[in-house]
């Protein structure tokens, strides 16, 4: 009587997982659409240094090329990057000294925002990336716009995300630095080494946002520690000082807004110190088509508006890029 159970039980389990394989699971050659938006992990030497840097989306998809700011890395495209890699291959690479590329010494590397372009520039010919759109956020608009600036053939658009290239733009945050630049002095210099703390990461995250449970604590804690790493502070000194050098290009940029108009999403959060949003404004002026949406959050608005600034982006680039695949 029990083996019989038994039997029949067994019977009507292998039947019920005949079932459940049915025909009309994908097939495993068929990239699903989560294998699409999957995140890949990926390191490239270029020059003799270890580039770290994210990827996601169809290979001959057209490409969004992330440029992070400071203090992050390409971790803070980490949401985004699936919810655009569906149509578009998104590709967010780490500056030497920052996330998990190498931070090589200051007398071996220069670390300057000329330096980092052409960096970037060898990164996107090493990747095939012959067209792309940018994405340029706080440090990554001097570096994009540099490489616009070089090969405007290049660019299909650009998303500035509280990015700056007006004098408008940069307000009483900026005193103590700009002490710094005028002087070159040690004395200022150190002076700047709080901005390295665990309190004012946070505070660049937090700062001007209405909703902090919006914000992961993921976020400042791993700029941290990547800030906290040995002879890490003075490569970002020598960042700070080195910014001196982006506004006499500001003109030049200014110019190829005039000239060029590329497609063109500005987008900002309106509570930002570091960036104010007096700087999203003149974007129009120089290129009237510019899209302009003010958010209400702080400098990182992609920790607190991420659906839908990814919303926004989809919308802009599948208007303004053309879907035609990317050579190989």
């Amino acid at each position: 009587m029990n083996k019989t159970l038994l039997s029949l039980a067994l019977a009507f389990f292998a039947a019920g997982t005949v079932q459940a394989a049915s025909p009309s699971a994908p097939s495993p050659a068929t990239p699903s659409a989560a294998a699409v938006e999957q995140v890949r992990y990926r390191t490239t030497n270029i020059d003799g240094v270890d580039v770290f840097y994210r990827e996601a989306g169809p290979a001959d998809a057209p490409v969004l090329l992330l440029l992070h700011g400071f203090p992050a890395s390409s971790h803070m495209f980490r949401d985004l990057m699936p919810r655009l890699a569906q149509r578009y291959r998104v590709v967010a690479p780490d500056y030497p000294g920052f996330g998990y590329s190498a931070a090589p010494p200051r007398d071996r590397f220069a670390y300057t925002f000329d330096h980092y372009a052409q960096l970037l520039d060898v990164f996107a010919q090493r990747l095939g990336l012959t067209r792309y759109a940018l994405y340029a956020m706080d440090y990554g608009a001097p570096v994009g716009f540099r490489l616009a600036t070089a090969h405007p053939e290049r660019v299909t658009a650009i998303v500035v995300q509280n990015g700056n290239a007006y004098e408008e733009g940069i307000a009483g945050f900026w005193d103590p630095i700009k002490a710094y630049w005028r002087s070159g002095a040690p004395a200022d210099r150190e002076a700047l080494r709080a901005a390295f703390g665990a309190k004012s990461t946070q505070w660049q995250y937090t700062h001007g946002v209405p909703d902090l449970s919006l914000v992961s604590p993921d976020a400042w804690t791993v700029d941290q520690a990547r800030l906290d790493r040995a002879g890490n502070q003075d490569i970002q000194l020598d960042l700070f000082y080195d910014y001196r050098n982006n506004l006499p290009l500001y003109p030049q940029w200014q110019r190829y807004f005039r000239e060029r108009k590329p497609p063109m999403l500005v987008l900002w959060g309106r509570n930002d110190e570091i960036f104010v949003a007096a700087g999203a404004a003149p974007y129009r002026r120089d290129n009237p088509n510019a899209q302009i949406r003010m958010l209400d959050t702080g400098h990182f608005a992609l920790e607190t508006h991420g659906p839908q600034i990814a919303g926004m982006i989809r919308d802009f680039l599948d208007r303004n890029v053309s879907r035609t695949k990317q050579a190989p």
